[in-house]
């Protein structure tokens, strides 16, 4: 009989993961807590638990280009740069064209993912599901896990003092939908992630004054490349890999920081970092040097503590409050997996970010755990090839204490190369990755 894989959440790739599922001939059943496919993509007007939250105006960083699944081309006429609701069109598309909402259980959470007593010869799981206040259990061959990683807010109040007795409001980037309730206010907007800047942008055509503080400054990309191509398209090549690997790494960061800087000067504009370029998960945006240079958004170092209206930056000067907008990323867990991995500060050992080294049988994956230097389609879609084939027995995975080495040595490279933050535990170069996942 074909072997049935639980596939949990119908994001971008959970709709890979069916499709590459049905491609292998198993049989996938999908497990999705909201009402609808589209995971973060999908914009809804209040943050839902458990579920990835965008605001409003959330457009893409990456090109349809190469954002899209191999076999499904992005309609021509969609813009290269695409507003979530144009992707949430694409995947409804996909999801179309491959007939994969028949096998989608929507408004149904997955509790708990446990092995069965005859794991070791079988490798199967038993999946307990809640739905409508029912619970169900049903034996699955293998689960592949896609519920992605901007789910649970990080917020360290504890790192600002005094916050407990500010009398404004604050809120972090995942509960921020729109910038109307913002009219008039002076508004802090903490970090410069790629929400960060998104948001002090857009809150400083409609608030009083808008400042961004930043505990280590950052590089900022751009959408808009040389000649007005999408950046990410000239940029992510196989040439410029190729330079990459034969140039010493600080010789291609001076390369790249001499180009942001040609924008923009990133000392005069108060962001330059210590690090250098590579050094960090990239934040793209067009806008924010006309922001900056109009004063409508000011750049302030960390913040140290806040008094009832005000807050009071590391450099000692102080600004009038009325809302702090905390973007300061996700952290991310699997509670429904009982003991079978353990996440630490955003640490998780997997076996190329996809498998647990230690299971009798690799009959578990997860799909999507990466935060690529590119687009995450493409890479879901790979991970879910290699992962189906596994699953049937086609290919193996290396002896446990090689796949260990692997991640150690993984880890290492990462920590050597990336300034220490909860953000950079599981990022990958884009062409190499897929070379890793594509060999295999």
């Amino acid at each position: 009989a074909a072997q049935q894989v639980a596939i949990i959440g119908a994001g971008a790739s959970g709709l890979c993961a069916l499709k590459c599922c049905l491609d292998e001939g198993l049989v996938p059943t999908c497990f999705e807590r909201s009402g609808d496919i589209g995971g973060l993509w999908r914009f809804e007007e209040y943050p839902e638990e458990g579920r990835a939250s965008i605001y409003r105006s959330v457009i893409i960083n990456a090109s349809k280009e190469m954002m899209c699944f191999s076999d499904f081309p992005i309609p021509e006429d969609f813009p290269n740069y695409m507003h979530n609701s144009k992707i949430m069109e694409y995947f409804r598309m996909y999801a179309q064209h491959f007939d994969l909402l028949r096998h989608v259980h929507f408004r149904t959470s997955v509790c708990r993912v446990a092995k069965r007593p005859d794991f070791a010869t079988t490798g199967q799981w038993e999946v307990v599901t809640e739905s409508e206040g029912k619970q169900e259990t049903a034996i699955f061959d293998a689960v592949l896990v896609c519920t992605g990683h901007h789910t649970e807010a990080h917020l360290p109040l504890s790192a600002f003092p005094g916050l407990e007795k500010f009398e404004g409001w604050y809120l972090h980037s995942r509960d921020y939908k729109s910038p109307q309730s913002f009219l008039g206010k002076r508004v802090v907007v903490v970090g410069t992630g790629n929400s960060g800047i998104d948001i002090a942008v857009e809150l400083s055509h409609i608030a009083k004054q808008v400042f961004l503080s930043t505990k280590r400054g950052t590089w900022v990309l751009h959408r808009v490349g040389d000649g007005g191509y999408p950046f990410d398209f000239s940029y992510i090549s196989r040439f410029r890999q190729l330079l990459h690997s034969l140039l010493p790494q600080n010789a291609i960061s001076f390369l790249l920081e001499r180009k942001v800087n040609a924008r923009f000067d990133h000392a005069l504009y108060g962001l330059q970092p210590q690090h250098r370029i590579f050094h960090q998960h990239p934040t793209v945006n067009d806008d924010l040097p006309n922001c900056i240079i109009s004063g409508r958004v000011l750049v302030k170092p960390n913040i140290q503590k806040f008094t009832e209206t005000s807050a009071i930056f590391s450099d000692g000067t102080r600004e009038d409050i009325d809302a702090v907008v905390f973007a300061t990323g996700y952290s991310f867990s699997f509670p429904f997996l009982e003991g079978c991995v353990e996440v630490v500060e955003n640490q998780i050992s997997l076996y190329k970010f996809m498998f647990p080294p230690n299971l009798e049988k690799p009959t578990l994956a997860f799909i999507g755990l990466i935060q690529p230097l590119g687009p995450i389609m493409p890479v879901s879609e790979l991970q879910c090839r290699w992962a189906t084939r596994v699953f049937k027995g086609l290919q193996d995975l290396p002896p446990s204490t090689n796949m260990l080495a692997d991640i150690m040595q993984t880890k290492e490279k990462m920590a050597e190369r990336y300034v220490k933050s909860q953000r950079h535990t599981i990022q990958v170069d884009y062409i190499p990755y897929m070379d890793e996942l594509a060999c295999q």
